[in-house]
């Protein structure tokens, strides 16, 4: 599905650049990308930056796993070639989000290496976080807030991450956050933390 198939395109670069863009909003377009099994808190945590980065003043956005499959992967179900289908489209969506000078962050699943590293390699070097929002398997199911564990251990939910389908942990990730142990402030804090280490917010 990545085969250009559109001829006769040519890409056009606007009058305003990215840089000029970081410097009126104060901040370093990037994307944040929050990757754990389901329940793992990775939408939760993301919203907890985003609200911490607003009452800062500063511009970010979560393109939340669910949400996304309301409108634009629709489409998509949870196949290996629909998930890496999946990724690939966000992976688009969050570097033009980036290129806007907007933090933005992606809070998917995302159980494959080797397409978080395809959405790594769109971006310039530093401009993209991953964030492996860590957690045992036992732990997430014992949260299960939408007893989608329930049901894939009944064999209701099919190609169920963790269970009947497999994730893959990141090998390099930037940030490691196990919520095990973490509170969402302290998992929230550790993100700041990095983000003003990396100049990427004041």
């Amino acid at each position: 599905m990545t085969t250009q198939k559109a001829t006769n395109i040519t890409w056009h670069e606007g009058t305003i650049t990215k840089l000029e863009r970081e410097r009126l909003l104060s901040q370093k377009g990037v994307v944040i990308w929050f990757t754990g099994l389901s329940a793992s808190g990775k939408s939760t945590i993301a919203h907890a930056v985003e609200e911490a980065l607003f009452e800062r003043g500063h511009i970010s956005y979560v393109l939340d796993g669910d949400n996304i499959r309301h409108g634009l992967n629709k489409n998509l179900g949870f196949s290996p070639e629909d998930r890496e289908e999946n990724i690939r489209r966000i992976g688009e969506v969050a570097k033009l989000f980036a290129h806007a000078g907007i933090i933005t962050m992606t809070a998917f699943i995302s159980p494959y290496r080797g397409d978080r590293d395809k959405a790594r390699v769109l971006l310039n070097e530093h401009e993209f976080i991953e964030v492996y929002v860590k957690v045992p398997l036992d732990v997430a199911e014992q949260r299960d807030p939408k007893g989608l564990y329930k049901k894939a251990r009944a064999g209701e939910v099919k190609e169920f991450t963790g269970i009947s389908a497999p994730y893959e942990e990141p090998h390099k990730a930037e940030i490691v956050l196990d919520t095990s142990l973490l509170a969402v402030n302290q998992c929230r804090d550790k993100v700041i933390q990095y983000l003003e280490g990396r100049e990427i917010v004041a």
